[in-house]
Parts: structure tokens; sequence; C-alpha cells
């Protein structure tokens, strides 16, 4: 096993793991920017009305998310299991 082919597998891990995660991640940040400018315009200062429409809209988008990102993860834990004839000689 070369440090070639261990750079590529953590590399399509990583790639993984940002592809299972981005659409919660951009889902919270487009909440996140509506609520920010909710509050300059209103100049409401309340802490929690900055977290839980972020949370509320995260766990949707798991829901909705949930089996693609499921998918994702088996097909890459697979591909793992798959060759792994090759990471062992």
């Amino acid at each position: 096993m070369s440090s070639q082919f261990i750079i590529k597998l953590a590399g399509e891990a990583v790639y993984t793991v940002l592809k299972a995660s981005a659409p919660m991640l951009v889902i919270a940040l487009a909440v996140g920017l509506i609520i920010s400018i909710f509050q300059a315009t209103t100049q409401i200062q309340e802490q929690t009305l900055a977290f839980v429409p972020k949370i509320v809209a995260v766990l949707l988008s798991v829901l909705i998310f949930g089996p693609w990102i499921l998918n994702t993860l088996v097909d890459f834990t697979f591909n793992l299991f798959n060759n792994l004839h090759q990471y062992i000689g």
C-alpha cells in the first residue's frame, strides 16, 4: 500500500463526508442569512431567533435528504469493503 493510495482513499472519504453534509450546511447557511437580514432590518437582537429556525431547517433537511445521504454512505462503504483485498496486500 503506497502513500498515493492512502492519500487517494482519504480524499475519497473527505469528499464523501462533504457530499453527505452539503445539503444540511447549505440550508443552514441560507436560513441563517435570511434570519440575520431580518434581524438587521427589524433591529431585533434575540439570540434564540437565530438558532431555532436553523435547527428546524436542518432537521427538515435531514428528513428530506436522509435517504440520499444514506445511499451515498452505503455506496462508499460498499466500495471500501469490496476493494478490501487491495488494502491488505
